[in-house]
């Protein structure tokens, strides 16, 4: 369950990002949002793996 929301909120995060570079936003932030959209994709990957053996 909480894969799906992370990978919702990466979708957010991505859809930001590229609605702020149209914007002519400051670079760093369309970057951030770009890391933050990774991360929350990571973590939803590694919710999906389960608890080490």
């Amino acid at each position: 369950m909480w894969s799906i929301v992370l990978m919702g909120l990466a979708g957010l995060l991505a859809g930001g990002a590229i609605s702020f570079r149209s914007q002519k936003l400051p670079t760093l932030l369309v970057v951030v949002f770009w890391v933050l959209a990774a991360m929350s994709l990571l973590a939803a990957y590694l919710l999906t793996l389960g608890p080490a053996k």
